[in-house]
């Protein structure tokens, strides 16, 4: 099945405009989902629109509402909605441009594919992308998706462009109020150095294929040993968070590669040579090296909604 555009309109530059279409650069459709099932049943769970004094209304005939006082609504339809339309529903159009370095990381959102719609405008559209490559900028533009106008980044990528919307200036908060918390330390210079040998040995190319979702493999193995019919599933203890180190030991084991050792080091393994050193150790009469952790506070539970 052909991929869906999520947008289609025109692309400008000044006086030059062309048919160009957005798709969604990432995707979801591979990510678990869950319904609710009713246990007792076996069915699926359905959601229902209901109205406390009428019962169950259907969808289409509802309207939006606005609460701008508890319980105090101000309703508008879809066509009053429409009514109020901006440019840029079907126009991206560029305002300015920029150097990517300007456009700090954390104002960077989703990103979507930019491509030419038909044939009409590729000498347009490829106008634009080589002129923007050759000065190395970014492109600044609006564009309404969905039912929000989002200011854009536009970069040229191969025979396309990139768009990534950007975050308001109302959604980003401040982190002047945690980091002022952030008490002071004084910092050892040993230390700070073995740091910097241990940076540069793990330095290397960036490989997206190594970064993958161990909590969704798990869910994938708990579901599939649940297919085969034995019941079971696959479970991870969580980390530790009773560990008292001393922080220049552990800058130097792992700066020897004895922590990556370790890490390659079967759990069977570990286990049975813990268990024999902790049961031959005798008690350490000398006194604790510096703490670098104290035991961390159980993470407080998060409010679903």
């Amino acid at each position: 099945m052909a991929q869906r555009p999520t947008w289609e309109g025109h692309l400008r530059l000044s006086l030059v405009a062309c048919p160009v279409s957005l798709y969604p650069a990432v995707t979801t459709a591979e990510t678990i989902r869950f319904h609710l099932i009713n246990p007792a049943t076996g069915n699926r769970i359905r959601t229902q629109t209901i109205d406390p004094e009428a019962g169950e209304v259907d969808r289409k005939a509802l309207v939006r509402g606005y609460e701008y006082e508890k319980d105090q609504y101000i309703l508008l339809t879809d066509e009053e909605i429409k009514s109020v339309r901006l440019e840029s529903t079907r126009t991206i159009d560029i305002e300015h441009f920029v150097d990517a370095a300007e456009i700090d990381r954390i104002w960077w959102n989703d990103p979507y594919y930019l491509v030419p719609d038909g044939k009409a405008g590729i000498d347009a559209f490829t106008v634009i992308r080589e002129a923007m490559e050759k000065a190395n900028k970014i492109a600044l533009a609006r564009v309404v998706l969905g039912t929000r106008e989002r200011i854009v980044a536009i970069e040229p990528r191969g025979k396309g462009m990139l768009v990534t919307t950007l975050r308001s200036h109302d959604e980003i908060r401040s982190e002047k109020p945690l980091f002022d918390d952030v008490p002071a330390a004084k910092t050892n210079a040993g230390m700070i150095d073995i740091a910097e040998r241990i940076i540069a040995q793990q330095a290397g190319p960036f490989d997206p294929t190594a970064f993958k979702d161990r909590y969704e493999e798990a869910l994938r193995e708990l579901i599939h040993s649940k297919q085969d019919g034995d019941g079971g599933g696959v479970t991870a203890p969580p980390p530790r968070n009773d560990n008292v180190i001393d922080l220049m030991e552990a800058l130097r084991r792992s700066l020897e590669g004895k922590g990556a050792d370790a890490k390659r080091q079967p759990a069977a393994e570990k286990t049975a040579k813990g268990a024999a050193a902790k049961s031959s150790k005798k008690p350490d009469s000398k006194p604790a090296a510096k703490a670098l952790t104290k035991a961390a506070p159980k993470p407080r539970k998060r409010a679903t909604g």
